[in-house]
């Protein structure tokens, strides 16, 4: 059997696997962003045509050039106007109290300063607005936990700047939000990896 046969196409496999089963969870939560919205992390656009018509307007945000390069290539699927600006998101330029939607899909795992970006976040949100995520962090296993702590200095320095270990709840909790609903639970896929946050959350009042 050939290299190609025993390496190339299994990983081309799980890969397609994986994208699939992610999608199950850009699908579920795309659709609950509204009026203004900003993603964080857009990277190279693969949320954009997911957007439904109660969204008036995009805006995206990434540290990466050649990512949003990408994301030109996919605003034209979109149904409504995008933006994309090349920014960090602990430092967003954006007005405080512009945004009705905030969206984050696994992307809080390799913010630098975590904290300080979902400060922002919740800066820029307008009453009444949300936070919808999901995000991969922390496993509520013990067992499993210990394995992501053990595997995050090492994991960062190859998934660039991923953490395995993030406790995504509690971390917008203290950042100063309400969160509203919220599921937990494995993907399929090695469990120190594939743990799971999903939900939305609003701005606690100053």
């Amino acid at each position: 059997m050939s290299f190609y046969a025993r390496w190339v196409v299994p990983q081309l496999v799980n890969c397609a696997m994986r994208n699939r089963r992610l999608s199950e969870y850009r699908n579920r939560v795309i659709p609950r962003a509204q009026g203004a919205v900003l993603e964080i992390g857009v990277g190279s656009g693969f949320n954009l045509p997911l957007y439904g018509a109660d969204v008036d307007r995009i805006y995206g945000i990434d540290p990466s050039g050649e990512l949003l390069a990408m994301a030109q290539k996919r605003r034209d699927a979109a149904r409504v106007p995008v933006t994309l600006t090349r920014a960090s998101a602990e430092a967003m330029p954006l007005d405080a109290d512009s945004i009705d939607t905030v969206v984050t899909t696994w992307t809080l795992c390799s913010i630098p300063d975590v904290g300080r970006a979902l400060r922002e976040m919740r800066r820029i949100l307008r009453p009444g607005g949300k936070l919808v995520f999901v995000e991969h962090g922390l496993s509520r296993d013990p067992q499993v936990r210990k394995w992501q702590n053990r595997l995050t200095p090492c994991w960062k320095k190859v998934g660039g700047g991923c953490h395995l270990n993030r406790n995504i709840d509690e971390l917008i909790r203290s950042a100063g939000f309400r969160i509203d609903a919220l599921e937990t639970g494995y993907m399929k896929g090695p469990r120190p990896m594939s743990f799971m946050y999903e939900g939305w959350a609003t701005p606690l009042a100053e």
